[in-house]
């Protein structure tokens, strides 16, 4: 389950540096530039998720030992 979620954070990762991309930073909240911070934030709330999950599992180990 690590490397999994290890690969699913560097997906994560390459989306929201791709999204980046799309920004328009003269007017980021005007068409395709919109659609990109959502995709961003939804990117890291993704990561975020993970994170908590791997650290939930170390914690369950060390309560089973």
């Amino acid at each position: 389950m690590k490397i999994a979620s290890i690969i699913l954070s560097v997906i994560a990762l390459g989306l929201i540096i791709f999204n980046i991309t799309k920004i328009d930073f003269s007017n980021p909240l005007q068409g395709e530039s919109t659609i990109a911070l959502i995709e961003i934030i939804a990117a890291l709330i993704a990561i975020l998720i993970l994170a908590i999950f791997t650290i939930s599992k170390r914690i369950e180990k060390k309560v089973s030992q």
